[in-house]
Parts: C-alpha cells; sequence; structure tokens
C-alpha cells in the first residue's frame, strides 16, 4: 500500500545538498512513470529532491545528475530504492474493516466448504510493511479453525519496496502499531517483545507460515502460476495514470479465478476503467464470469 509522499512533509524536502535541476528532474518523472506507473507533478520537484538527498549520501554520489546517469546504466538494480525513498508506506492492521468483515462473514466460510481438499489463495499486491497481509492472515487462520477445513490456504505478500519487504519479513511491530487489533487478537497472535524488545511484538509463527513475501514490481512481469480468489491491491493504484490502472485491472482480471473479488482502496475506483468486474459492495469488485 505505498502512497506517494504528501506535498506537505517539509521536513523530507528541507534537506541541504544538491539541487535537483529541470533536466535531472523530468528525466526522473518519466523514468517513474515508466517503471513504477506513477505520475510526478512539477509541484513535487522539491519533496522529491528531499527524499533523493538521503540516496545521494548513501550511494557517495556528488549530485543527482549522477543518479540519474546510475539509473540509466543499471534501471533495475535501484528501482526498489528509488521506489521506497519517493513512497511513504501508509497502512495499518485492519484498515477498511469492511473488507475483512466481508472475508468473514461471507467468503471465506464460502470457500472453506467449496475447496475441501482443493488450493484458496489471496494476494496482497502493495504489502506495504506486511500489516495488511497479516491481518488478513489472523481471519484466515481463525476461519480454517473453526471450519475445520483441509484446504491448502495461503497468502502472497509483494512489494517493489526493499525496507517495505524487510519489516513485513520480520513481523515485529511496536505495540502502539497494533491499534486497530482487538485486545483477543493481540493476546492470541503476537508475542510481547522483552528487554530490549520492549514496547514490541512479533506475529505469531503460524501467520508467517501462511504468508509468502515477495518483492514484485506490479507493471513488470508476474511469476505467479495459478489463479488467486482474492486480490487485494488498496491504495496503490490511485496515483497510477489511466492508462497504467486500465493494463492493471485487465492484468488482475487474468489473475483471478472465475468470479475472485478484487478490493481497492477507500478513495480508488474503477469506474470507466474496465469491463472484466462488477462493483458489489464498498471498494469491492467481483470478476464477470
Amino acid at each position: 500500500m505505498n502512497a506517494l509522499v504528501d506535498t506537505g512533509d517539509a521536513a523530507a524536502a528541507g534537506g541541504q545538498g544538491p539541487n535537483l535541476g529541470e533536466a535531472e528532474f523530468t528525466f526522473l518523472r518519466e523514468f517513474v512513470l515508466q517503471h513504477c506507473g506513477i505520475s510526478l507533478g512539477e509541484h513535487k520537484r522539491q519533496l522529491v529532491q528531499g527524499r533523493l538527498l538521503r540516496r545521494l549520501r548513501a550511494l557517495s554520489l556528488p549530485g543527482f545528475a549522477a543518479y540519474c546517469d546510475l539509473l540509466r546504466r543499471d534501471p533495475e538494480s535501484e528501482l526498489g530504492e528509488l521506489a521506497s525513498c519517493i513512497s511513504t508506506n501508509v497502512t495499518s492492521f485492519f484498515r477498511e474493516m469492511h473488507h475483512y468483515d466481508m472475508l468473514v462473514d461471507e467468503l471465506l466460510p464460502r470457500w472453506l466448504a467449496e475447496k475441501q481438499g482443493g488450493r484458496l489463495r489471496i494476494w496482497s499486491a502493495g504489502c506495504s510493511t506486511g500489516e495488511e497481509p497479516y491481518a488478513i492472515a489472523m481471519v484466515l487462520a481463525e476461519a480454517l479453525e473453526r471450519a475445520k477445513a483441509n484446504v491448502d490456504a495461503k497468502i502472497l505478500a509483494t512489494d517493489l519496496s526493499p525496507q517495505a519487504l524487510e519489516a513485513a519479513r520480520k513481523g515485529v511491530y511496536a505495540v502502539d502499531r497494533l491499534g486497530g487489533v482487538s485486545e483477543e487478537r493481540r493476546k492470541r497472535w503476537f508475542q510481547r517483545g522483552e528487554g530490549s524488545f520492549d514496547g514490541y511484538a512479533r506475529v505469531h509463527p503460524r501467520l508467517r507460515e501462511l504468508v509468502t513475501i515477495q518483492p514484485l514490481n506490479l507493471l513488470h512481469e508476474w511469476p505467479m502460476q495459478g489463479r488467486f480468489d482474492a486480490i487485494f491491491c488498496r491504495n496503490v493504484v490511485i496515483y497510477f495514470d489511466k492508462p497504467t490502472k486500465q493494463r492493471l485491472f485487465s492484468r488482475y482480471a487474468g489473475m483471478l479465478d472465475s468470479r475472485g473479488y478484487l478490493f481497492l482502496g477507500h478513495s480508488e475506483s474503477m469506474y470507466g476503467l474496465s469491463d472484466d468486474f462488477d462493483l458489489i459492495g464498498r471498494t469491492v469488485y467481483r470478476k464477470r464470469s
């Protein structure tokens, strides 16, 4: 659930260092649009400059021209770091709770009844630091226990940001980040830290078993085999241009099982972008048969 950095992030843009010139910013805008599908407006220049100064320092580069040269020579090697710099991970456990209510009350009971001896697959596309896939894993694990279902159930979690993926793999969160998790679920699905880890909690190993975390650029090839029953792509496409959204929704339709479900973010819509889905709930779409 990576979102483009907010224009009010003054702290990020206030650092001292080389200026981002017109030619370099034009190149970066075109590069980010091509490789990430994100359109950077002119008003983002100062903020992009502030964020990328951190990469210049980390790479010991003298200025933005040298950074642009690096991207030209080897785009893939730096793409994840660039995406991390120009985006911020806005996420939380059980964000947009109505989606989880639909999973618990309707979808999971039906799927588990239908799929005895079969497979169930859910994809968290743009998983950020892991709160979304682990929240899905909680309700999935609970549903599996209630149904006593013999189902091969897994959650795929992908993101472009190396830093976000590292945090997701660790599965360790400050306790104050668990605000959306009920007390019952905190006790069951988190292990409280002690000593130097006081104030932190790690997700339960059972949840980690259900979640596979992998890097993926949504604009590039998708190596996954098989279809998904549901795809969560929330607060990801809002900053994509229209052609990128259309291509992405078409690809999602191709990856979903017959009458599979696509969950979008609260400010996102598929209106006028795809004929492959029907809107069946608040930012919930079902693939047309």
